[in-house]
């Protein structure tokens, strides 16, 4: 995990179980800019199972109907299922629109 705090920008996928994983998608998530934009992937290779797509942060009961919730992690959650069901083209252009909005973001504490 160290390595993942130094130089998070070294790995691209990490495989491990679910107990590791939500441990490490939590560090990751919290140094390459918040559980509010990391999407999630729980995949079945064997497709005996469903995988599963979702934000690192789950649902957020805790600020449901506040306005504070930001659905970004979700929608990158899609383009991860988009590239496991063999659509690269469709998840590019979910990743750009997101890019695109992100870019007209503030980037810092008004």
């Amino acid at each position: 995990t160290i390595a993942l705090v130094r130089d998070p920008q070294r790995f691209d996928v990490i495989v491990t179980d679910n107990l590791i994983g939500d441990i490490i998608t939590d560090l990751a998530s919290a140094v390459t800019g918040g559980v509010g934009l990391a999407p999630s992937a729980n995949i079945n290779t064997s497709g005996e199972f469903p995988s599963m797509f979702e934000p690192v942060h789950g649902s957020a009961p805790d600020i449901a109907g506040t306005g504070k919730a930001d659905p970004t992690a979700a929608i990158l959650s899609i383009a991860l299922l988009l590239d496991h069901l063999d659509r690269p083209e469709d998840a590019a252009r979910v990743r750009e629109a997101v890019s695109a909005d992100n870019a007209t973001r503030a980037s810092g504490p008004a």
